[in-house]
């Protein structure tokens, strides 16, 4: 494909990278992803890859705008309050960059259509706000051979790691399964502030980016934690030994799909 000369100028400070080039931003604009979750990450996730050229990007989100969401979910405005967040997040991001297709999912991601949603794309980016669904994007990734980001935030706090196939942990690995039904503050209950989602949201982007291009070195293997307060990362690697994972293990104990029981909002991803 041949740039337009309105392209040459919208990437340049891509093209001019020796990391990415004409070759690279081709490679983005011919890239799918996918974001399960319209909200405080998925926002700047969104904006992120439809500004570098990401080609087709899936939003998957069943709610509509609420006010209370405008303090950190970027990607909407206040005349959107009441819309379904994914046809916002939609034209948000086309307003942007004509160049991207988006393709809206205005549906909760469950364990019936999970997989023929993700199969069509090339990375995912976990976005969602609660643990059941964190795991169920981990052990679908995983079974369906997908690389994903997964992260987290709340109050002046978050977390992120890639999971790329045969290449290290998987979000199960790590934490082995959902907490108890009310461990956790809700993110009404404990807050976040409105920032953190930009800060973790764009590393999510960012790691994406780093995966098609082939460049750099992921998150797999890795948590990132972050403490705004501190103003401090830290960088914690993971166990290597996956050989006794109930899902990514050598003799998994979870072959299907798990829809767990689902709180309003768990203190992860808001």
């Amino acid at each position: 494909m041949a740039f337009t000369n309105e392209q040459i100028e919208r990437y340049s400070r891509h093209i001019i990278l020796k990391e990415v080039g004409a070759k690279g931003q081709k490679k983005l604009l011919n890239a799918k992803v996918l974001v399960i979750g319209a909200g405080g990450l998925g926002a700047p996730v969104a904006m992120y890859l439809a500004a570098a050229g990401i080609g087709t990007i899936g939003i998957a989100d069943a709610d509509e705008v609420d006010l209370s969401n405008l303090q950190r979910q970027i990607i909407h405005q206040t005349k959107d309050v009441g819309k379904p967040k994914v046809q916002s997040a939609k034209e948000t991001m086309e307003a942007m960059n004509p160049d991207v297709k988006v393709i809206t999912y205005h549906e909760f991601i469950t364990s019936e259509n999970i997989l023929d949603i993700i199969k069509d794309y090339d990375f995912i980016i976990d976005g969602t706000d609660n643990f059941p669904a964190k795991f169920l994007i981990n052990d679908a990734c995983v079974m369906a051979k997908k690389p994903f980001s997964h992260a987290g935030i709340i109050r002046f706090q978050g977390q992120l790691m890639t999971y790329v196939p045969g290449q290290g942990p998987c979000y199960r690995c790590v934490f082995k399964e959902p907490p108890p039904k009310d461990a956790v503050p809700t993110c009404k209950q404990a807050g976040v502030i409105g920032a953190m989602g930009g800060v973790i949201g764009s590393l999510q982007a960012m790691e994406a980016v780093k995966y098609i291009l082939g460049v750099g070195d992921l998150l797999t293997g890795y948590l990132l934690t972050y403490d705004a307060l501190k103003m401090q990362f830290r960088k914690v690697k993971l166990p290597s030994d996956t050989h006794n994972c109930a899902v990514c293990g050598d003799n998994p104990t979870i072959t299907e799909l798990i829809d767990y029981e689902q709180a309003e909002c768990d203190g992860v991803g808001l």
